[in-house]
């Protein structure tokens, strides 16, 4: 009966890691556990256990911000949801990006998305050429900065003389006229 016991539990072991990501620990812990609720029920079925003592499930220990973040996933720290990325999700929980950030401890700057999925937008612009032109904006608006915080400079005046003075001429469609 234990061989049965052993192909039962790797089937269900089989399924759990067919629809999620696991770790070759994560089979393993999950095979133990399974094959030994398997073991228990089998026998408190057969009624060499009087009563079954039902365990709660021990929580998972808490996880550090830091490695909340992974390659293919993030998990949220509020409620263990994995998913790719956590802004729109955060908003359930009643909190910004902003808010998630200062409570865990991650820097402004952190995104809350899967490793991947960051590598991906990154190689993305790089493409498109988002990089050189960053460049181009940061220079041209410092150059802008640098020519508002300088002074005019005053050029010298020239008198005024028939040879510098222009004339504009106005044409007579343009210019008022008055009949007397």
């Amino acid at each position: 009966m234990n061989r049965k016991l052993i192909e039962i539990a790797s089937e269900i072991v089989n399924t759990q890691a067919s629809r999620t990501h696991m770790t070759a620990e994560e089979i393993s812990s999950a095979l133990r556990q399974v094959f030994g609720t398997l073991q228990e029920l089998n026998l408190a079925e057969s009624g060499e256990i009087d009563s079954l003592k039902i365990q709660e499930p021990q929580p998972a220990p808490p996880l550090k911000p830091e490695d909340s973040i992974q390659n293919d996933k993030v998990i949220c720290l509020e409620c263990g949801t994995e998913m790719r990325q956590l802004n729109k999700h955060l908003a359930l929980h009643g909190m910004s990006a902003e808010e998630y950030k200062k409570k865990y401890g991650f820097t402004m700057r952190t995104p809350l998305v899967a490793k991947s999925l960051s590598r991906a937008r990154s190689r993305a612009a790089k493409k498109r050429g988002v990089p050189e032109n960053l460049k181009k904006y940061i220079e041209a608006k410092r150059q802008a900065k640098i020519f508002a915080a300088t002074p005019p400079v005053e050029t010298p005046s020239v008198p005024a003389t028939p040879e510098t003075v222009r004339t504009k001429r106005v044409s007579s469609r343009f210019s008022p006229t008055k009949v007397i």
